[in-house]
């Protein structure tokens, strides 16, 4: 991750990759003051988008 666009707490420095995305996402829904339905319904979209990049890896190997 790139240092200088995370806004990851001091505390999380040795956290997991996913945890300090997770803070991430959620400052940034935060911030910007997205709405909880929004916001949900765009990580449904994004999971799907991943897990059908993840199945079509898998496929090709």
């Amino acid at each position: 991750m790139n240092k200088e666009a995370s806004h990851t707490p001091n505390g999380l420095e040795n956290a997991p990759d996913d945890v300090k995305l997770a803070v991430d996402l959620i400052y940034l829904l935060e911030s910007h003051q997205i709405d909880i339905d929004v916001a949900l319904s765009a990580i449904d979209m994004v999971k799907t988008d991943l897990l059908n990049k993840k199945g079509s890896e898998s496929t090709q190997k």
